[in-house]
């Protein structure tokens, strides 16, 4: 082959390439620092959103407790955990704990197994059973504002609902009655968060698949014994889900107590919610309400940190364990 006019090397020649190779691994280390800030540039706005809107009032919070302060100027008053002594030792904020376990007894015995047996009766063909999934969710979507002031008009004295209501428990109106007003206060829970947990029942239910229950009907299982060793324990992550919610939200109740009762009788319907509002804005003991924060803060994350270890262990396990296999 003739050489090339311009450069009078030969074409066949292959002409190295003089440009550096680069290495694999600094490639890969160069691949991986691009990865990563584009990770941070993505969570960036979330973290910003959660320091200053979570980490930062707890902080502060964490503070003002340690103060006899009444909300203005800087805390000067450094009292240490007199605040935390003041609300064990306080026969009102006791009693908060007290309602707050009753309460979410009443819940786990009676508004979550209603809510499932609820879920179970409209997984059922049933004609318009979409209809009556809409109206038993329906009061969920109800803030808890608009649910309380609604059963504050139904049970006002001289309205037939509440007059009828309180003559069968036999007192004059049951907000007004320290003996009935809890469970007053419990049935108008229900009433808006059983449509909640039967909806996630609900999905909890159709992702079983109905190969198994099928399977178990054809071996002779009664319904009874189709829903005791199949679709029960197939449901214990729900439950277990739902359990958890009911939980953190009875701890956290505030704004239906406060508009349906503002915690009286006397206190009988009174949440460590409400009592962190009395003493916060009503009273100007900053410090004091900010002690009941923390507490609230702690015992919510102390049962959920629990719950996780020893309840949700399996499911997270579980979990783990497919994504690994995946």
């Amino acid at each position: 082959m003739s050489p090339s006019p311009v450069t009078g090397l030969r074409r066949d020649v292959a002409v190295p390439d003089l440009a550096p190779a680069v290495p694999a691994a600094h490639s890969g280390r160069r691949d991986r620092s691009r990865g990563l800030v584009t990770i941070a540039l993505f969570l960036a706005p979330a973290l910003v959103l959660f320091l200053l809107l979570v980490i930062t009032p707890i902080l502060v919070a964490a503070y003002a407790s340690m103060y006899k302060w009444n909300g203005f100027g800087l805390p000067e008053d450094y009292v240490g955990l007199d605040n935390f002594t003041r609300a064990f030792s306080d026969p009102v904020f006791q009693g908060d704990l007290w309602r707050a376990g009753i309460l979410i007894v009443l819940s786990l015995v009676i508004q979550l197994p209603a809510s499932l047996g609820l879920a179970m009766l409209l997984n059922q063909p049933l004609r318009g059973r979409s209809v009556y999934r809409l109206l038993f969710f329906a009061p969920y979507v109800l803030s808890e504002v608009t649910t309380a002031v609604l059963f504050t008009l139904v049970f006002s004295p001289n309205r037939g609902l509440g007059d009828a209501l309180s003559g069968l428990l036999g007192v004059e109106a049951v907000f007004a009655d320290p003996d009935t007003v809890l469970f007053a206060l419990f049935l108008v829970i229900s009433w808006k968060y059983f449509g909640f947990h039967m909806i996630l029942y609900l999905a909890g239910r159709q992702n079983i698949p109905r190969e198994l229950t099928e399977a178990a009907t054809t071996d002779g299982a009664s319904s009874w014994q189709v829903f005791r060793h199949v679709t029960l324990p197939l449901l214990g992550p729900t439950i277990r889900i739902s359990v958890f919610l009911s939980v953190i939200g009875t701890i956290q109740l505030f704004d239906m107590v406060w508009v349906l009762t503002g915690g009286g009788p006397i206190h009988a319907s009174e949440t460590m919610a409400v009592t962190m509002f009395q003493h916060g804005f009503r009273r100007f003991e900053v410090g004091y309400a900010s002690a009941i924060s923390i507490i609230m803060f702690l015992l919510s994350l102390v049962f959920a940190l629990f719950y996780q270890r020893v309840v949700m262990r399996r499911d997270t396990e579980g979990a783990i364990t497919t994504r690994g296999v995946q």
